[in-house]
């Protein structure tokens, strides 16, 4: 309400001392505000960075003791929600919530997110051939996992994007 009354004394020609400064200080705030572009980006890198540390420990074990391609990526799948959800919670436990209370808060969004995360992750693993590979040592592991984390990312972009916009996630530091 206040920048329109702003904005009609502006167009009308009356001078209002305070009408500049009540202007500047949104002008300030919004200038600081993060895009929800930019929001959207963290959010998912940082969703990313959770999923992409329990997945690498589910398909190092599974490519470790040959677990066939299925086990291993159950086994990623299943570390890559506890990454996610950590890294989730985390923040929120650091700023005062229980581990309950923080889980209530990020369970639908994040677990939204991961699944698709995860899913992408999987099936590109699965496709380049990482999942599949004789050991850690083989190119082959390294190529798959490199090209699932980005996969990953482009896949829950989107999905982040209109979780955020409909208020199902929030993005915490």
């Amino acid at each position: 309400m206040q920048d329109h009354t702003v904005d009609s004394q502006h167009s009308q020609g009356k001078s209002n001392p305070h009408a500049h400064h009540a202007q500047s200080v949104h002008d300030v705030h919004t200038a600081h505000a993060p895009s929800l572009g930019r929001l959207t980006t963290e959010a998912t890198t940082h969703c990313l960075v959770g999923c992409a540390i329990g997945e690498w420990i589910g398909l190092a074990i599974g490519v470790s003791i040959s677990l066939n391609p299925w086990a291993t990526m159950a086994l990623a799948t299943v570390l890559g929600f506890i990454g996610g959800y950590t890294f989730g919670l985390w923040p929120l436990v650091r700023q005062g919530m229980s581990w309950r209370q923080a889980f209530r808060t990020i369970w639908l969004g994040e677990t939204i997110s991961i699944a698709v995360m995860e899913f992408a992750m999987n099936v590109t693993d699965y496709h380049v051939g990482g999942v599949q590979a004789p050991s850690l040592q083989s190119p082959q592991f390294w190529l798959g996992y490199a090209a699932a984390v980005p996969a990953g990312f482009v896949a829950a972009w989107p999905v982040n994007l209109w979780l955020l916009k409909r208020g199902l996630k929030q993005h915490h530091h």
